[in-house]
């Protein structure tokens, strides 16, 4: 069976201090759309609603606009931008860079599913 839903009509959205999240869920595939405004970070923006002191969300992303800084509980870092495709396991916490808000398509489903949750 095929499925096709726009992304321009979520099945969901779930707002948070500094940006939303967009979700999409077929058979076999939830998405989401995260857009983060300058300033935002998930442990100051995220963390109050997740209850947790790192992001436990594994992402499979795809960075359309704007860069965001990831730090690993291990204290790895690394940065990301426009065009880069990203694996990000659970334990970290991350932020915006810059004036620009960072939108990013995720398609590991944790994000689509359980992200900014209360």
């Amino acid at each position: 069976m095929m499925e096709v839903k726009p992304i321009d009509k979520p099945d969901e959205r779930r707002d948070f201090p500094r940006g939303h999240l967009e979700a999409l869920h077929l058979t076999g595939l939830d998405f989401a759309v995260a857009t983060f405004e300058p300033g935002w970070r998930w442990s100051e923006s995220v963390a109050p609603i997740a209850g947790t002191d790192s992001c436990e969300v594994h992402h499979n992303g795809f960075v359309v606009q704007g860069r965001m800084r990831v730090r690993m509980n291990d204290g790895a870092e690394t940065e990301v931008g426009p065009g880069d495709v990203f694996v990000c396991p659970a334990g970290h916490d991350a932020w915006v860079v810059g004036d620009e808000q960072a939108v990013v398509y995720d398609f590991a489903g944790g994000m689509a599913k359980d992200y900014a949750k209360e």
